[in-house]
């Protein structure tokens, strides 16, 4: 009788862990998704620039969606990055970006932690799609060949050359100093795993 409730109850558990686990990787599908991403009232002004991107619509016809730039793709990282996202749910509620000023207001701040945590990974996300190793410098033009070369020999990351390519890049500061800059915290966390690789 015991062998019985032992294994009804490992099968339960067997059954239950398959549920959360299908229901996991479909939260984690859905999130990824931009209709989710821009469905607060905050990320409308995104949208609309990301809209007016060469992201958004290319002659290639290959699009790059929110996920794909701000969600790394390596499980840990993932992971790392879906629960430090829970703070713009705190400030969704909060109404801390919810007019276009106030969402001017903290532009800066925005961009310089995406930018940041994406210098902190050598533009990881960047290169799921983009790769100097699989570039044909010269098949680009004159300029982009001269600055990509320039680029690799620097040891330089997509974002030094590439801000603002898919939301409108905000006024720097007069009082920048990106030497002495603080670290934003979502990057002390993103780099704290850094070297986790997969």
């Amino acid at each position: 009788m015991a062998k019985k409730v032992g294994l009804f109850t490992g099968l339960i558990i067997f059954i239950l862990g398959i549920g959360f686990a299908g229901a996991f990787n479909v939260g984690l599908s859905k999130t990824n998704e931009m209709d989710f991403c821009t469905s607060c009232h905050s990320m409308k002004i995104n949208l609309e620039e990301y809209k007016e991107t060469v992201h958004y619509k290319s002659t290639s016809g290959v699009r790059a969606t929110c996920s794909d730039c701000h969600v790394p793709q390596p499980f840990v990282h993932k992971m790392v990055a879906k629960v430090v996202a829970a703070k713009d749910v705190y400030h969704e509620i909060m109404g801390t970006i919810d007019t276009p000023e106030k969402y001017e207001a903290y532009r800066w701040q925005m961009a310089t932690a995406v930018w940041q945590k994406l210098k902190a990974s050598d533009s990881r996300e960047c290169r799921t799609c983009h790769d100097y190793d699989q570039m044909l410098l010269d098949e680009q033009d004159r300029m982009a060949r001269k600055k990509h070369s320039a680029a690799v020999d620097k040891g330089q990351t997509c974002i030094d050359c590439h801000k603002g390519i898919a939301h409108e890049e905000p006024d720097e500061p007069d009082d920048w100093d990106e030497e002495n800059a603080p670290v934003h915290w979502t990057v002390k966390i993103t780099n704290w795993f850094a070297h986790i690789d997969n």
